[in-house]
């Protein structure tokens, strides 16, 4: 079997770097500036943040698998109604799902996971990957992108639910007698659990990878 024959490995280097690009130097957040909104509303508390993340994750790498699989049949004039169409499916479902094991989740995260359909990332990965290469390279692509969405906002709803309720998933972790109430020395910062806080903590995420990594400001 010739070169020009030989199919490239599942896991190359080169099919890799869609799960881990998107981490750092391409991550959707912070570079790509996407995704903002609910990065600001679900993440006041940790267990929201991470189960909207996997909605994204699943969302985003099924996408890109069904349209790279459906993308030569697509007339180009309907395109973007067609990954509509799969994006509200696929997220009917997980709405369906998360109100069937996560209630309580479901209902903190409210519009968030509907709105989940119009997600730049979501769409802009389908438009510029997706409609361009194979279901499996897409299908990481979709996986990668859903992680650099994630990992953002686990960072964020992280610190804001530590110091602004004092607890991690929900658990208590700065002791009841650290506070002033109690004759301790420590207060929540209110402002850790409103809209701001969240944009002002992407700033800094933003402003500490740039600061490591000369070649995104120079990209720009």
């Amino acid at each position: 079997m010739s070169k020009n024959t030989e199919k490239e490995p599942l896991f190359s280097a080169k099919n890799l770097r869609l799960l881990t690009d998107p981490l750092n130097e391409k991550n959707p957040v912070t570079v790509l500036v996407l995704g903002i909104c609910s990065a600001l509303a679900v993440t006041v508390q940790l267990k929201p943040a991470v189960v909207m993340a996997l909605s994204v994750i699943v969302v985003t790498a099924f996408a890109n698998l069904i349209v790279s699989m459906m993308r030569n049949g697509i007339p180009g004039r309907i395109r973007i109604i067609v990954q509509l169409v799969v994006v509200a499916a696929l997220v009917i479902l997980v709405d369906e799902i998360l109100k069937a094991y996560v209630y309580d989740v479901s209902k903190q995260l409210s519009v968030f996971v509907g709105l989940i359909i119009t997600n730049c990332i979501i769409m802009g990965r389908i438009e510029a990957f997706a409609l361009g290469n194979k279901p499996f390279p897409s299908f990481l692509d979709g996986i990668g992108n859903g992680l650099g969405y994630g990992l953002i906002l686990v960072i964020v709803a992280f610190f804001r639910e530590l110091f602004g309720s004092g607890t991690i998933w929900g658990y208590r972790v700065i002791p009841e007698s650290f506070y002033m109430a109690n004759g301790g020395f420590y207060e929540n910062n209110g402002l850790m659990i409103l809209p701001p806080m969240a944009l002002i903590l992407v700033g800094v995420i933003i402003w500490v990878q740039r600061s490591r990594n000369r070649n995104l400001i120079e990209s720009n």
